[in-house]
């Protein structure tokens, strides 16, 4: 591998030249696109071509700090280009004024050479080139050879590792200059393919699920346009840390939630104890549920008289039974059915006038469906529900609770479910989120919500079974790309077996790929973390780091543990990068006492909503149970024996806190530390 950093080295002077020329090209797309298609034929097709403008301007922006390429690829020649061809690999297409591309997306299968060459398979490259930036400037390359005989395979990439390495300040950035051979298999996966990525902490895997979220907008751009894709995190601190990654690659029409905001349909504000939510989220609710619901349908006992024009008709009991049954045994939602069995009556009496000789039209059967006997029917047969009145009912009515889970939840178990006070009506019930989950579960066996083509669910292993059905009726067409790691499963009901959890999100022939190089933590504190995987009950591999070199960890003893674990926060002001000093839910309070007793500005990261880190301070105060999927350069753990007595899955908590540092780990402790960890 050669490398240069030498302002006078011809080669650099060249790449800053095609730098230049490449940001100019970028600024004439963007241009071009701020001009085109200024008007549509009407106000629907201006609005329309003005929304599709504004996505491509999005697209097209150009971050001064952001280089437009950070690797070229020079192909071995062929018969075609007998000097051979190179391009830059970027995170957008870019192409100059005659249309010749300056530099090609990464989700290219052009670029895929980039990620997967080696000496041994070259896939037509003869070099690899890697730029180092430095605040949007071009300040050095390497370049690796990759013809055959070429040895490259002992030597490190300064470039690669300073890129892995960078401070981590401000949200998640994306990893396109550093996606790794077993990450960029899974991103370019198929899109009818489903994959499951089992990640050990620093592994990436959050990264793989947006970037794939990318590659396949990007590689099925009319399947997806229509469908959607659908990124669901588990709150919203981590939503607003991941929140810039596909913004970044151009990609801005995903929608992005909470698990809790998407199964949302009423307001959450209880809690229930772990107990009774891990009933709430358990597979029988569904059958209990869909019982409740199908309980609603009556049976006719009477016929149906329909007057048309002086004529009467009607509509006998035992027809009315048998639409009534084929609905009942169909699979479709229930008020489509009730719809459907309005036009089943309509067209009952449609028949019946065109064996008398009539010939009723379209629209004349259309308003027989919706006469006021017919309404009046399907009314008393097959009544209109509202979920949460539902939900309410159940909880309020012990009777009929235990009507529709008869074999399903024993009387123990339905006690824990009724509300000893039940409230004046649904609307003013104080709902959980548990319960919130089981009204979208009626919600949904009343009508099909929106659907879409992909689904990126993360931190997928502390879902309950109802959750991922809420997850899997928003993709029962499309794939999912599922994130996790069975050792971070922290909710009572967190699953220890993959292939439940995919068998609830519908999608059991999942594949499911684990991933254990870790790229973001370094060996010193994984090690310390894999203390803790035999006692985790997991059966997981440890995990491994690329990053070798040990100095990353440092544990002290203190007899007030959060005054030296602000001290700690303090002293990392003095070096680069993002602090953050993550503590019990309970202790809190005093690490942030603490802080502004140094003067310290920092921020809390909020217990209930997620909000609270601000943009520009540096050191963040870090709720353990808020601490999963975030990483900081610094972190500072303030008492893990307090972290890990906090909760039932208290060990678990104490994995994932031990796990969010890129470059520095503190932990920090007055009491004895865990007898797993200390061993």
């Amino acid at each position: 591998m050669s490398a240069s950093t030498t302002d006078t080295d011809p080669v650099l002077t060249c790449e800053r030249d095609h730098l230049i020329r490449s940001r100019e090209s970028l600024a004439a797309m963007r241009a071009v696109a701020s001009t085109a298609g200024d008007v549509g034929g009407d106000a629907f097709s201006s609005e329309s071509l003005g929304a599709a403008r504004a996505r491509r301007l999005t697209a097209l922006a150009d971050d001064p700090s952001v280089p437009p390429f950070f690797g070229r690829i020079d192909r071995l020649p062929d018969g075609e280009h007998p000097s051979g061809e190179s391009f830059h690999v970027g995170r957008r297409h870019i192409r100059d004024e005659a249309g010749d591309p300056l530099v090609i997306d990464w989700r290219a299968p052009m670029s895929r050479a980039f990620y997967r060459a080696t000496p041994a398979e070259p896939m037509g490259v003869r070099r690899r080139r890697r730029f180092g930036f430095a605040a949007g400037l071009l300040t050095s390359y390497e370049d690796e050879p990759l013809t055959a005989g070429s040895d490259v395979s002992a030597i490190e990439s300064r470039i690669l590792r300073e890129e892995i390495e960078r401070p981590r300040v401000g949200p998640m950035r994306d990893i396109v200059a550093t996606i790794q051979p077993d990450q960029d298999d899974l991103v370019r996966a198929k899109l009818d393919d489903s994959i499951c990525v089992q990640g050990a902490p620093g592994t990436g895997k959050t990264a793989v699920g947006l970037h794939r979220a990318a590659y396949l907008l990007y590689t099925y751009p009319d399947r997806l346009r229509r469908s959607g894709v659908l990124v669901v995190g588990p709150n919203r601190a981590f939503l607003r840390y991941i929140g810039e990654v596909l913004p970044a690659l151009g990609e801005i029409g995903v929608t992005q939630t909470t698990v809790d905001d998407l199964l949302a349909p009423v307001p959450v504000r209880a809690t229930d104890p772990p107990a009774v939510a891990t009933l709430k989220g358990d597979a029988r609710l569904a059958e209990v549920l869909r019982r409740a619901v199908r309980r609603q349908v009556g049976r006719p006992e009477d016929d149906v008289m329909l007057l048309v024009g002086t004529k009467r008709y009607r509509v006998p009991p035992h027809r009315l039974r048998r639409y009534v049954d084929d609905l009942r045994r169909s699979d479709i939602p229930y008020a489509t059915a009730r719809e459907r069995l309005r036009v089943h009556v309509a067209e009952d009496v449609r028949r019946q006038r065109e064996a008398a000789g009539g010939a009723p039209s379209d629209a004349e059967t259309a308003r027989m469906a919706r006469s006021q006997a017919v309404r009046d029917f399907v009314d008393a047969v097959w009544p209109a529900v509202d979920p949460a009145a539902l939900l309410c009912e159940l909880y309020s009515d012990p009777a009929a609770l235990a009507a529709v889970a008869r074999g399903l939840l024993d009387p123990a178990e339905q006690e824990l479910l009724i509300w000893p006070t039940p409230p004046r009506s649904a609307k003013s019930a104080r709902w959980s989120a548990q319960d919130a989950v089981l009204v979208d579960e009626i919600a949904g066996l009343l009508a099909r919500p929106e659907s879409y083509g992909h689904v990126v669910l993360d931190e997928a292993q502390d879902l309950s079974a109802m959750q991922c059905r809420g997850v899997a009726r928003r993709c029962p067409l499309g794939s999912v790309t599922v994130l996790g790691d069975l050792a971070q499963g922290t909710t009572p009901w967190s699953t220890e077996d993959w292939h439940v959890t995919l068998a609830h999100l519908g999608k059991p022939a999942t594949r499911i790929e684990p991933l254990t190089r870790g790229y973001r933590v370094p060996a010193d504190v994984i090690a310390l973390a894999n203390r803790l995987l035999p006692h985790l009950a997991v059966g997981l591999e440890p995990a491994t780091s690329v990053r070798a070199a040990a100095g990353g960890l440092h544990v002290l003893e203190a007899d007030d543990a959060v005054a030296a674990a602000a001290a700690e926060a303090v002293r990392a002001l003095t070096e680069e990068g993002s602090i953050g000093v993550i503590a019990a839910d309970a202790d809190v309070p005093a690490v942030a006492a603490a802080l502004d007793a140094l003067g310290a500005e920092h921020a809390v990261l909020g217990i209930d909503d997620g909000d609270g880190a601000g943009e520009t301070t540096r050191i963040t105060v870090v709720p353990a149970t808020l601490a999963k999927g975030l990483e900081y350069d610094h972190v500072v753990v303030v008492e893990p024996a307090a972290i890990a007595a906090a909760e039932p899955r208290g060990l678990r908590r104490l994995y994932v806190v031990l796990t969010r540092a890129v470059s520095r780990l503190v932990v920090v402790h007055g009491r004895p530390l865990p007898a797993e960890l200390a061993a």
